[in-house]
């Protein structure tokens, strides 16, 4: 790592992307030539974890290097306090600008969270609405997945995530221009997140036809009434799977749709990629792209994410960067709770003294320089829909342990069984094994006093919920602002002044008299 300059940052999300439906983890027909740019060039974590498979505690996790028992954002309508710092107040205290253009899911009144602008408003909402019920497991809420997405999947002309991504991707270009061609002297923390591939599955002709149906994969491993797990059990139930017989036409749909939303981010993501390239940029800007959790896409007859199984718990993590670091491939356990620190240490020269109290990620710097990093071991938590109790997950080397209080332990050797069809938890040959991560368990979480921190947030979001219902609506959506007596042409603007900074690139002006 070399440079005298602090390097921008371009931090690229698409939601639910997982990465076995990538090229560059070997699927054979998604086309997606940007990111597979950034795959060749940069370096790719094949080992990669966010901190809770579900969106909003996913993102909180992401953004302050803590599992969701310590950010508190349980669920995907849990407040994420205001006082945790993240790694846009890291970034912007080191002297960047920070911009967030799209999703993140922030819960509660504070929708900026370090970010000194924010160009769009969410697409979900950010009150406590979609709060679970912990004390009532059998009633299913009336706002969560259902099985439509998969029954009604394929091509559309348009749809709300549609509108949405184009919104963020318009306006993330056009900020990213504005600051380039400003006076604004800062390096950027620009994080783009879009929504897409996110269900439901429904995508324009566009990139729908990119793929045929006779080339789509099926799942390799289907629904087992008599060997599901009590949390899988669950999980059908929350999302109303039990009540549809998916049909062969239906799932291949989905998944056609889905490849489809993948090569529709990867459009947005190359003209972001190509903006750079154009204006210089690219060189000096560190471009890191990911997701917030996997999609099961019908593997194990399961949609959607909320498990620790792979294709929920892992997610694409590229850090590109030719100039710094040198292209390949990392086989090392990391999670995206490592980004904060990683941040960090990109904007302060590996100093992480400014770092408050201790982080569940470590940065990854060591291991983009080429060197060990001396860590084996990931953690994650779920702690939303479907669950009765905390479940966590530890990964260490190949063996992943999936835990919780109320349900049978999951042990998988993913090298030898990578699509986690044999459970070790209960063959003798493997006790020694699991109870080792087991005391891994009892020294890292007190699971007891998780079970009730979320318990009671939960009852007490859901009083809050009820009563705001209630009387005059003071919505915490986010607004963006639209100032109009700065945009374009003004009578107080020296027009001159303002065509000349507004094209780009600027037109020479001759020095001879």
């Amino acid at each position: 790592m070399s440079t005298d300059r602090k390097p921008n940052v371009l931090i690229l999300m698409a939601d639910q992307m997982v990465p076995s439906a990538l090229p560059f983890h070997g699927h054979p027909i998604t086309r997606t030539p940007a990111m597979s740019w950034l795959a060749d060039n940069g370096v790719v974590f094949d080992n990669a974890y966010t901190g809770s498979p579900l969106c909003s505690p996913g993102r909180a996790s992401l953004m302050t290097g803590l599992l969701p028992s310590r950010t508190h954002a349980y669920d995907n309508a849990a407040e994420f306090a205001s006082e945790i710092p993240t790694f846009a107040h890291h970034m912007r205290g080191a002297g960047y600008r920070t911009v967030l253009s799209g999703k993140m899911h922030f819960c509660g009144s504070d929708q900026l969270h370090g970010f000194e602008e924010r160009l769009t408003t969410d697409i979900y909402p950010v009150d406590f609405g979609w709060t679970p019920d912990w004390n009532r497991p059998h009633d299913r809420p009336d706002w969560y997945h259902d099985m439509s997405s998969i029954v009604d999947a394929g091509p559309c002309l348009r749809s709300n995530q549609l509108d949405f991504d184009d919104e963020v991707a318009f306006a993330a270009e056009r900020e990213l221009f504005g600051h380039i061609r400003s006076n604004d002297e800062r390096p950027f923390c620009f994080v783009v997140s879009f929504s897409h591939p996110h269900d439901p599955f429904a995508i324009p002709r566009q990139w729908w036809d990119i793929y045929r149906d006779e080339d789509i994969p099926m799942p390799t491993f289907q629904y087992d009434e008599a060997n599901v797990h009590p949390h899988e059990a669950r999980l059908r139930h929350v999302c109303a799977m039990n009540g549809v017989q998916i049909t062969t036409e239906q799932a291949r749909a989905a998944r056609r749709a889905y490849y489809g939303a993948i090569s529709y981010v990867d459009d947005h993501i190359g003209k972001l990629i190509n903006l750079l390239r154009e204006t210089g940029r690219l060189d000096d800007t560190v471009v890191i792209l990911t997701s917030d959790h996997g999609e099961m896409l019908g593997e194990r007859g399961l949609w959607f994410k909320m498990n620790f199984f792979e294709g929920s718990a892992r997610v694409p993590l590229v850090v590109t960067a030719p100039s710094r670091f040198k292209a390949g491939r990392v086989s090392s356990p990391v999670t995206t709770m490592d980004l904060l620190p990683t941040l960090v240490g990109l904007a302060q020269d590996g100093d992480l003294s400014g770092i408050v109290g201790p982080l569940d990620g470590q940065s990854l710097l060591p291991l983009l320089a080429g060197e060990p990093s001396g860590r084996d071991t990931v953690a994650a938590e779920y702690l939303a829909e479907g669950a009765i109790a905390p479940i966590v997950m530890v990964r260490r080397g190949n063996v992943k342990l999936i835990h919780s209080p109320a349900d049978p332990d999951q042990l998988f050797d993913l090298s030898a069984d990578p699509l986690e069809r044999n459970n070790l938890a209960d063959e003798p040959a493997h006790a020694d094994l699991l109870a080792d991560l087991r005391a891994e368990v009892a020294a890292r979480w007190d699971l007891p006093r998780i079970d009730r921190e979320v318990r009671e947030s939960q009852q007490r979001r859901i009083a809050v919920m009820q009563a705001l219902g209630n009387g005059v609506q003071a919505p915490w959506d986010f607004v963006p602002p639209y100032e109009a007596s700065r945009r374009y042409i003004r009578n107080h603007m020296d027009l001159g002044a303002l065509e000349a900074m507004a094209r780009y690139p600027p037109v020479p002006r001759s020095t001879s008299v």
